[in-house]
This record gives structure tokens, sequence and C-alpha cells, in this order.
């Protein structure tokens, strides 16, 4: 390996080492463009009516409603599973929201980016709140594991950190995280997380034993991921403008369907066979049956910048009679671990 020595004193530096650093920081640079391009949309207030829809309108027997953080407008909207509706939901101060996710109960969680926090709307109409962190900076995505613990994206802070259900924030252990964006939580309570500017996602254990590289060939910034009850892995690969899946049973990959993205960002799956994905800069939500065929644009009004989405979990989806609805699907196969890449 040839080395040189430093003319202003004896150091000597590997000559590989130092064009790997220095790759290193034209990704990273890169990356900082994109998201200080994203960050600089004009934080113009919401004006949709903050008020939530009547019971019924949004929760047809159709399938779950969506959510979806509109970035550009400050507010999250709720799209009726029909087609039929949007609504502004009463969030107050939002600037700039991305990340989406929901408990158990159906409370929905924000990561109101601009502000540095992440906020709480519980399901009974009640006021939101504040979930109670220290020192986030520019969180993006939020995944609720089955005890209720809130996990976040603490972008800038290059770390992801955890809320406990009884309080109390903690770092989940990880290592050399850039800018961290997407979460997802699978069935054994593995972590995994879009690692934007490494342009990887990475698989943390939830039985300790470490971190590891998810094999997803071609990444270019990664956002939002995604989880279906098979394992199969959903990642919007927003550098190159595409949405891929990584199968559970065999590793293999393949780009979803979807047509003429434009920076896609956040991913949610309704548990009916139905993906959905935030065009980001296409200002639309697109949906694409995971068993194939021509992908759908949402009826949705105005939407500037759609970064985040979230259904409710299937234990918080009541129908009009008080029933939980189900969707009818084909049985799914046991789950199975990612092999770490080389």
């Amino acid at each position: 390996m040839d080395r040189v020595v430093a003319p202003s004193g004896g150091r000597i530096a590997s000559s590989a080492a130092a064009g790997r650093a220095g790759r290193a920081r034209t990704r990273r640079l890169a990356a900082l463009v994109g998201l200080f391009v994203l960050c600089a949309l004009p934080a113009a207030p919401a004006n949709a009516e903050r008020t939530r829809p009547a019971t019924g309108s949004v929760h047809p027997p159709a399938g779950p409603p969506l959510y979806v953080s509109d970035y550009g407008n400050n507010r999250v909207v709720v799209l009726a599973a029909d087609g039929s509706g949007q609504a502004t939901l009463p969030f107050d101060g939002l600037v700039r929201p991305t990340g989406l996710a929901q408990d158990s109960s159906g409370a929905l969680y924000a990561a109101d980016t601009g502000n540095n926090r992440v906020v709480k709307l519980p399901p009974d109409g009640g006021e939101q709140s504040t979930v109670p962190t220290d020192g986030l900076s520019r969180p993006l995505g939020l995944a609720v594991d089955a005890e209720g613990s809130l996990y976040i994206a603490d972008s800038f802070n290059d770390r992801v950190v955890k809320v406990s259900a009884g309080g109390g924030q903690t770092t989940v252990p990880t290592s050399g995280l850039l800018h961290p964006w997407g979460l997802a939580l699978d069935s054994d309570g593995d972590l995994y997380v879009s690692d934007f500017v490494n342009d990887r996602v990475v698989r943390i254990a939830a039985d300790g034993s470490g971190q590891s590289t998810v094999p997803v060939g071609g990444l270019s910034q990664p956002t939002g991921l995604a989880l279906n009850a098979a394992g199969d892995l959903y990642v919007s690969d927003s550098g190159n403008n595409r949405v891929v899946r990584v199968a559970a049973a065999d590793g293999g990959q393949s780009t979803v369907p979807t047509g003429g993205l434009s920076s896609p960002l956040g991913l949610t799956l309704d548990g009916c066979g139905f993906l959905y994905v935030a065009d980001g800069f296409g200002n639309r939500v697109v949906r694409v049956r995971e068993a194939g065929g021509d992908p759908s644009t949402l009826p949705a009004e105005d939407l500037n910048t759609p970064t985040g989405l979230s259904v409710p979990p299937a234990t918080a989806r009541p129908g009009r009679d008080g029933a939980t609805p189900s969707c009818p699907s084909a049985p799914h196969p046991t789950p199975r671990r990612y092999a770490p890449s080389a």
C-alpha cells in the first residue's frame, strides 16, 4: 500500500484511507445538500380546516385511512380509504413534519422536524402533547414497538433514540450512522434503519447481538422503510427515484413497479396487500399492490412534499359497528432474518 509523508510533521497517512475519507466527505456533502434543500422549503401555514373529520367519514369499511405528513404545508392530513375525502388533523404549531407512527391504541406520533421535537395526538379527540425527549436535532423517522416504546431517528445527531412507554430516553447502540432517516421494526423486535448518507440499511438485533448491514445493492440516499408480515423489506431509494423490495425468503432484490417517482420518501403498508409511497417532489401519494399491478395516485388536495405515511394498526381500526375490520390475504410464511452483508 502506498504511503505518503505529510510535509508538516512526520505524520504518515495512507493514500487509500485519504481517498476513502474524501469520498465519504463528498457523499455526506451531497446528502446534506439534499437535506437542506428539503429544509429550505417555505414554511407556509396550512390553510386547511384544522378539525377532525366526522366519525365514519375517514373510517369506511373499505380499509384503513392513510395519514400523510404534508411537509411543505406544515400539517398532517388523513385520506379516506375509499378516496372520498381529505381532512387536516388538529396538530398545533407543526413546522416541516416528517415521520409518522401509531401505537396500538391509535395515538398518532409526528416528527415535528422544524421544532426538534415529537408530538403525540391521542385517538380520543384530546389535546396534543410533546413527547419528553432531550437534545433532538432534526428528528425524522419514527417507529413504535409492541410495548409502546417510541424510536426516533435523531438525524442531525447521527443516532436513534428510544423513549420507553413509561418514560425515559436511551440511545440505541449503533455504529457509524450518518443522518439516519427511516425506521421499521420486525416481528422479532429487530430495528431497521435507513442510513441516509452511507447509502445502506442496517439492522440492530433485539437480542443485543449487534448491528449488521442488510444486503441491498445500489442504494442512493435511502429514506422510508416498511416491513410486511412476511418480513419482506421495502426501501425508498430516493436518490434513484425508486422503491426496492428485499424478499425475506431468499434475499432477492427487485424494483417495485411504481413508475415516475421523484424523490420517494415515506412508505407504509396497510395490511390489505397495498404499499403506499410518499412521492416527495412529485407532491402525491402512490399506491401499488404488493403482489404486482399498475400503481395509482391517491386523490389528495394541494400536497407539498408529502414525507411521512402511516395507517392505524389493526388493533386500532374500529369499523362502523365497533368491530375491527379484516383484510383477506394469503397466509404469510414465517419471517426470516436477513443475512448480514460482507
